[in-house]
């Protein structure tokens, strides 16, 4: 069963990445920078906090929904590989943007997190 899950969320993850990154190129047909990949992991960060910290005070989530949202669609949906490879190739065409993009999905992910934490706990802004 936890295959099963962890299977069912990831190709929704993979499927809801693909649609959010077509989404965000045809918004934005002309950006040497793909946004995309940021869009998708900036949200993830912060819907995986959200989904942590949310249990944490009152008991740890399921294990099923763990598997299927933290791992599965979480884990599909967000990207740290497609995140490298582009980060090294706008480095290679252009030092300032490849540098922009990785402090971009770095800061606002882990900002990202951290809103979630906050919502999750129930804290004020």
């Amino acid at each position: 069963m936890d295959v099963v899950l962890v299977m069912l969320g990831g190709s929704m993850g993979a499927l809801s990445r693909y649609l959010v990154s077509k989404m965000i190129a045809n918004f934005l047909p002309f950006s040497r920078i793909p946004w995309g990949t940021p869009v998708v992991n900036i949200t993830g960060s912060f819907f995986l906090s959200l989904l942590i910290f949310s249990f944490l005070d009152k008991g740890v989530p399921s294990r099923e929904t763990v598997l299927l949202f933290g791992t599965g669609f979480l884990g599909a949906f967000t990207t740290f590989s497609t995140f490298t490879y582009e980060s090294l190739s706008l480095l290679e065409e252009d030092i300032s943007a490849g540098i922009l993009y990785i402090v971009v999905n770095l800061f606002l992910g882990f900002l990202g997190a951290y809103f979630g934490m906050v919502l999750g706990r129930g804290w004020k802004f």
